[in-house]
């Protein structure tokens, strides 16, 4: 028989288990070094209103197991809001437990609550059983969208743009 999975909403109150589970995650995908956040910035991250990100944290008899991290975006194209989904992460010794899909349905759920109508993410390429885990969620891959990124000096160099 299979255990009962419980997931729950983070509170600022759990930013440190949130960031534990972040830190595994990086470690996970290797990229430990990326990781900047601590305690403070993630309870401040949750404690907004809104708050900037929100957590739903999965639990079988009491003990965490994963936890799914996302944030409120907007569709200019229909006009409704999104909701993206910045990290799953299930640990090891609970994957093939029920509590990715268990925190996937809970996203869409809050997803669907919020009046969001759709719901986005992405996944490393490397990670076969991630993405055969959104596929056999349903998902599809956006084949023909490339994600970019602007941070650091590049970042800080165009927003200084702005001054010139």
């Amino acid at each position: 028989m299979s255990a009962r999975i419980t997931i729950r909403r983070a509170s600022p109150d759990d930013a440190g288990q949130v960031l534990m589970l972040v830190r595994e995650l990086a470690e996970y995908e290797r990229l430990q070094d990326k990781v900047v956040a601590d305690e403070a910035l993630v309870r401040e991250a949750l404690a907004g209103d809104p708050p900037a990100a929100r957590a739903l944290l999965a639990e079988i008899r009491g003990e965490l197991v994963g936890f799914a991290l996302y944030f409120m975006n907007f569709s200019t194209f229909i006009a409704r809001q999104g909701l993206y989904l910045e990290d799953l992460y299930v640990r090891p010794a609970w994957r093939g437990s029920g509590a990715g899909r268990r925190l996937m349905a809970a996203v869409a759920a809050e997803a669907a609550t919020a009046g969001a109508r759709r719901l986005d993410w992405a996944v490393l390429d490397w990670n076969a059983p991630a993405i055969g885990f959104y596929e056999r969620l349903g998902a599809k891959p956006l084949s023909d969208w490339r994600v970019y990124r602007l941070e650091g000096t590049a970042l800080d160099r165009l927003a200084a743009e702005v001054s010139e």
